[in-house]
């Protein structure tokens, strides 16, 4: 069962920025075929590693002020938020294996 959380501009704060753990952000859009490639991974992690990392969703053309904010120019773009900072990123579409190796640094990165 998917524990994806669909994060926008009014909930960004909270489940991001406050999140006590680190968190996983897909910035995506219903048009974008590559983002259709890893929403299946993207999906996965959020049961996976649950409890260990909380996977969300931003609609890029719904929350256009988050992307800006971040500067998101190309979809899709998969961040990685730590105490409210991003820590990493990754654009365009991966492989499963490689986007599950970058979670597994992430985690295991003290602080």
């Amino acid at each position: 069962m998917s524990k994806i959380i669909e994060i926008n501009e009014s909930n960004f704060e909270s489940e991001v920025k406050n999140s006590e753990i680190p968190v996983m952000i897909d910035f995506w859009a219903t048009w974008c075929g590559p983002c259709k490639m890893i929403a299946p991974h993207v999906e996965e992690a959020s049961t996976l590693y649950s409890g260990k990392l909380k996977v969300g969703k931003i609609d890029v053309d719904n929350n256009q002020q988050i992307a800006s904010q971040y500067s998101i120019m190309s979809i899709p773009a998969v961040m990685f938020f730590k105490k409210g900072a991003v820590v990493d990123q990754i654009i365009g579409a991966v492989p499963k294996k490689a986007l599950f190796e970058r979670i597994d640094r992430i985690l295991s990165r003290e602080g």
